[in-house]
């Protein structure tokens, strides 16, 4: 074999290896901050008193802060606190419906361990299944009350319609 055979053969491995490792190579796009990889911040917390505590709600977030759309939602953080105090950790709520067709869209999560009278606030934190946590929910102040009681047939009106003008 000549020089100039094993020049060829060489320059042809180094250029299957530089094509291999461009088109092989992993991530094509720049990083993505840390920041932006969060979900997105939930805004519409809601709390009730119920008979037996009370009810949080609140609606799936579905982007991450930076805009993209969300595919691995993983659980919630219930955080609760009392006079304003640190913020503990109170119950999780999984997600269940990762790669199915139809999401859950609301959330709710019963907090049985109040005290009538007290005072509670509440925040959510969302987790990716990267471990990515959302910045803490609006803040849900609450005092928990006996809630009234539902209308009894027995006395419940219809209210007469009005004619359309």
């Amino acid at each position: 074999m000549n020089n100039r055979m094993r020049a060829y053969i060489i320059a042809s491995i180094v250029a299957f290896a530089a094509a291999a490792g461009w088109v092989g190579c992993g991530v094509k796009s720049p990083p993505i901050p840390r920041e932006y990889a969060r979900p997105q911040k939930i805004l519409d917390l809601r709390a009730e008193s119920e008979k037996g505590g009370i009810k949080l709600s609140w609606g799936r977030p579905d982007t991450y802060a930076g805009g993209a759309t969300m595919h691995n939602l993983q659980s919630f953080l219930v955080m609760r606190t009392q006079a304003h105090g640190t913020y503990q950790e109170i119950g999780r709520v999984e997600v269940t419906d990762n790669g199915r067709f139809q999401k859950q869209e609301t959330f709710t999560y019963r907090d049985s361990d109040t005290v009538l009278g007290q005072s509670y606030s509440y925040e959510i934190v969302s987790i990716t299944s990267t471990g990515f946590k959302s910045q803490p929910s609006n803040e849900i102040t609450l005092v928990r009350s006996i809630p009234p009681p539902p209308p009894n047939p027995e006395n419940f009106v219809v209210p007469t319609p009005a004619p359309l003008p």
